[in-house]
């Protein structure tokens, strides 16, 4: 009997232990999931074994990380990170920012966005505030205009000369609306995924500037671990700029390039 007390107890610390050096993070495909992917070797040295989680959506790894399936996630900007928790009640905070990524706007009917004609149809994401970011961008592209509102959605037009429709769908679903619509309004990490560079492929791109800068995400009281410091130190250091910048061309752009 002590034997097995032992040994269950041997086992428990072992588990412990792993557990301990075991970063779980949930992400998106791409960037996100190929970012972290570059900065495991990195971790493994320091003793951590990174796990990367994918994703296709931005509810499910919020709801893991707050019930703390997850010890972070990476896929999100500040502006739905606080209207995610405002909405679902969650406790989870910004452990730390790695880059932005442009939103831009795709068509396979046009070439410019002034050459767009009355009646186009435009694809556009159905959470807050990606939709309203994606109506800003088609403001300023000067087709429409807004009334002043923190979050926009279409019943905000002004003016839409033009009569432009408005096509809500998931994050995921507007990039294979592209052959339906006129113009499609697509995040990133989504264009990427369906073989579209934001700096190359598309007509029109919202500023560098954008307050949208990636971040990495932690349950509330997490974001001072050992683990967590750990994972946003190799997320922000100068080796992940340079992978960023040779493989990613101008379409995600680090925090360091910022600077």
């Amino acid at each position: 009997m002590k034997i097995r007390a032992l040994l269950l107890s041997f086992l428990i610390a072992l588990g412990a232990n792993a557990a301990e050096n075991e970063i779980i993070v949930g992400a998106t495909p791409v960037p996100h999931a190929e970012i972290l992917n570059f900065i495991k070797p990195t971790l493994e040295k320091q003793g951590y074994k990174l796990v990367v989680k994918e994703f296709n959506d931005y509810v499910q790894p919020n709801l893991a990380t707050d019930s703390k399936e997850l010890d972070a996630n990476f896929f999100q900007h500040i502006p739905y990170l606080d209207e995610f928790n405002n909405v679902r009640k969650t406790k989870l905070v910004n452990a730390g920012a790695v880059h932005i990524e442009p939103m831009a706007v795709y068509s396979k009917k046009y070439k410019n966005i002034k050459d767009v004609k009355a009646g186009a149809t435009v694809a556009v994401p159905n959470d807050p505030t990606n939709e309203s970011r994606a109506l800003d961008i088609i403001a300023n592209a000067g087709l429409v205009s807004f009334k002043n509102v923190p979050l926009k959605t279409p019943v905000d037009i002004v003016k839409n000369p033009l009569k432009l429709k408005f096509k809500e769908l998931k994050a995921a679903q507007v990039p294979r609306a592209l052959d339906e619509v006129d113009l499609a309004i697509i995040n990133s990490n989504y264009a990427l995924g369906a073989n579209l560079n934001p700096s190359k492929d598309s007509i029109f791109i919202e500023s560098k500037n954008s307050p949208y800068v990636n971040i990495v995400v932690v349950k509330q009281g997490n974001e001072n671990s050992a683990k967590t410091k750990a994972l946003v130190k190799a997320l922000q250091s100068d080796e992940v700029r340079k992978f960023i910048d040779e493989k990613y061309k101008g379409s995600v752009i680090h925090i360091n390039a910022l600077k």
